[in-house]
């Protein structure tokens, strides 16, 4: 097998979405193109990594490279190649088409209207509705989108109008060459073994005509040492310099000619990566930079960490953990595919990215535990099941919540942009880990009818309850602003009782399982009775509701009666101080908005029949409930009225928009004959 054996090579074309991801790399805007190099040198260290984990099993792949595993990279000047080879676990042919032909991601899409979107706009990168802010008009907004989305290796596209990838799995005898000049399609080619590493990959960027910096040594060490500096294998930095001349051979030159005193180019080995692990060092031997470092490189973000926990555990068992809060939000985040991002290494031996160490509601942490408990030789799918690990999952878990409440405690307006990213996630641990249950609800922040723009603590709110309040209240739906004007809010606000505005997805089911907190359950305002008699006014101009007038009272029968089995009950409401109606659920079951949500999902086999509540106070009822009733066909339209105004107060649509239409119409007409 040749590399000149055009009858094997195979030419085919980028997906849809890779092309376009691929002219956006080309035709960046971005100035900081050095994301391509940090990328590419991650990828060469997950494939030691691969490779040092099946060696555990299979020695044999190894060979004679037992000691040797690492990342070379080589600036050849008079070629223009910029080349990061490693000797990790390589791919064959069919593996470079799928990994490197396609993105078998959903976010690809996401990812190139985010890329062109912050072209477009260098102060927003519109992935998902995430900013970059500052960052994206110098270039770094660019690199948030890459890391995020994990398409790094054709950031080379950046720097190179070529890239050809030559690798051998290990323990084959094959080898092939992926190429590609970015344009579109790529080309996959059988390799002859002597030109193909024993093992691993080796990638080489044939460099654009104005990326001559990336041939100079001094540049691509400083961007090594700064993104990579901390990678889990060594990184050596191959290249060629003048070979210095001692002073007879200058003399000598300078009355020769040049060309026949000059001396060869003198070839360079540094290595500039020595391949430690950062978390094995003590915590005041580490500077913030290289924690930053780190994070960036294990965790594959380009933000600064918002919060670091760096501690050894010692006793029955022992490991190291080293882990980080980011500053941003990823992207898919809110996926329930998402893995966590929580290496497990065994004494130094990366063994897995998806050992579930962090419950799925701490999965925006980043960062590796190192046990020396652990066997190496056990799967993966035995290590899931080890009580070791399940011991070490409890003590990291507990120690990630203790450092959030220690941050929640110390500096709440760092705490408060943590929870802004990532509280969502952490309430379904509300939902799923009874055991944690109180903690995850002391760190729990929310918006309230109280606290404007700021972030209220569930301590707080019980702190400052009105006088015989009992409980704790809370309406959910989709954003705070609608929330505010609900009319089920307006009892409560004329008696200064504070409302959580839950807005979340997860609001709506966590808050049905919570017992409560600090002894306070939780009550829905959309639910069941008011329960607001004892809490005194605070607004003189209210009217406290409930009692009704006997012509306000028949009113209302009436119309319970007309509605019929349209609604579960009509009644006066204690709630309403504003508005003439509004809709609730009945005690029991579902909120207003958790029945909407079970419903557009299919998941809620027949729907409640809500109550309509009616304002006994206001003056439209007094008016209606004054009027003779010897016009059924009036109090019909009256009653359904009525029902059809509260279900759009409720966020709602009217059941039949005709029958609705008509009965407006002819309101309108009695109006203005009288």
């Amino acid at each position: 097998m040749t590399m000149t054996d055009d009858r094997s090579s195979q030419k085919q074309a980028f997906g849809a979405d890779v092309a376009r991801l691929l002219h956006m790399m080309v035709h960046s805007v971005y100035s900081d193109k050095s994301v391509f190099l940090r990328e590419l040198v991650s990828n060469a260290a997950d494939a030691c990594e691969k490779l040092r984990y099946q060696a555990i099993a299979h020695p044999e792949l190894l060979g004679d490279d037992a000691s040797a595993m690492g990342i070379d990279i080589t600036i050849d000047r008079a070629r223009r190649t910029l080349t990061v080879a490693d000797n990790g676990v390589g791919m064959t042919a069919e593996e470079m088409t799928e990994a490197l032909g396609t993105i078998a991601r959903s976010g690809t899409r996401a990812f190139v209207e985010g890329l062109q979107g912050d072209a477009g706009n260098p102060d927003k990168a519109q992935d998902a509705g995430e900013e970059a802010g500052e960052d994206a008009a110098t270039g770094a907004g660019g690199a948030h989108l890459i890391g995020q989305f994990g398409v790094g290796f054709y950031a080379a596209f950046m720097v190179a109008d070529q890239v050809d990838v030559i690798s051998r799995k290990a323990g084959t005898d094959t080898a092939a060459r992926w190429s590609s000049d970015g344009k579109g399609a790529f080309t996959v080619s059988p390799v002859d073994l002597a030109d193909a590493p024993a093992h691993g990959a080796r990638v080489v960027l044939h460099l654009m005509a104005n990326a001559d910096e990336w041939l100079d040594p001094a540049n691509v060490r400083r961007h090594i040492r700064e993104q990579s500096g901390h990678v889990p294998v060594p990184v050596t930095l191959h290249f060629t310099r003048p070979a210095p001349q001692d002073e007879t051979a200058q003399d000598d030159a300078a009355e020769a000619d040049a060309e026949s005193t000059a001396r060869p180019d003198e070839a360079v080995d540094e290595q500039i990566v020595d391949g430690s692990a950062l978390w094995t060092r003590s915590r005041n031997d580490i500077k913030p930079e290289e924690y930053t470092d780190f994070y960036r490189s294990v965790g594959g973000m380009f933000d600064e960490p918002a919060m670091t926990i760096h501690y050894r555990a010692e006793g029955r068992h022992e490991f190291s953990a080293l882990l980080f809060t980011p500053s941003s939000r990823p992207f898919d985040l809110l996926d329930p595919e998402r893995k966590g991002r929580v290496k497990l290494y065994v004494k130094r031996v990366f063994i897995t990215d998806d050992a579930d160490i962090l419950p799925r509601y701490l999965r925006f942490v980043r960062g590796v535990v190192d046990s020396a408990d652990l066997p190496l030789n056990l799967s993966r799918e035995m290590i899931q099941n080890s009580p070791v690990l399940r011991a070490i999952s409890q003590n990291v878990t507990g120690r990630v919540l203790t450092e959030l409440e220690k941050l929640a405690e110390s500096d709440a307006d760092a705490y408060a942009k943590v929870w802004e990213n990532f509280g969502a996630v952490i309430k379904e641990g509300v939902h799923e880990d009874f055991a944690r249950q109180e903690r995850l609800l002391g760190l729990a922040r929310f918006r309230t009818t109280a606290s404007g723009d700021a972030w209220r603590s569930l301590k707080d709110y019980v702190a400052n309850l009105r006088e015989n309040q009992t409980a704790i209240y809370y309406i959910t739906g989709d954003a705070a602003a609608k929330l505010e004007n609900s009319p089920h809010l307006e009892g409560y606000r004329a008696r200064g009782v504070e409302v959580l505005l839950l807005t979340d997805p997860v609001d709506s089911f966590w808050v049905m399982g919570a017992p409560g907190f600090e002894g306070k359950p939780f009550r829905s305002v959309t639910q069941g009775g008011a329960d607001l008699d004892l809490i005194p006014l605070i607004d003189a101009d209210a009217r406290k509701g409930g009692d009704a007038t006997p012509e306000v009272t028949a009113f209302i029968s009436a119309v319970k009666e007309t509605l019929g089995d349209a609604v579960t009950d009509v009644r006066a409401s204690s709630r309403l101080t504003d508005s003439v109606v509004c809709l609730v659920a009945p005690g029991g079951g579902y909120d207003r908005h958790m029945e909407r949500l079970l419903s557009g999902f299919g998941r809620l086999d027949q729907v409640t029949k809500p109550v309509l509540e009616i304002n006994p106070h206001h003056a439209l009822t007094e008016a209606l409930a004054a009027l003779p009733a010897d016009d059924p066909e009036f109090r019909n339209d009256v009653a359904h009225l009525l029902l059809d105004e509260a279900a759009i107060l409720d966020g709602g649509q009217v059941s039949d928009a005709g029958a609705f239409a008509g009965r407006l119409t002819r309101l309108l007409a009695r109006a203005a004959r009288n």
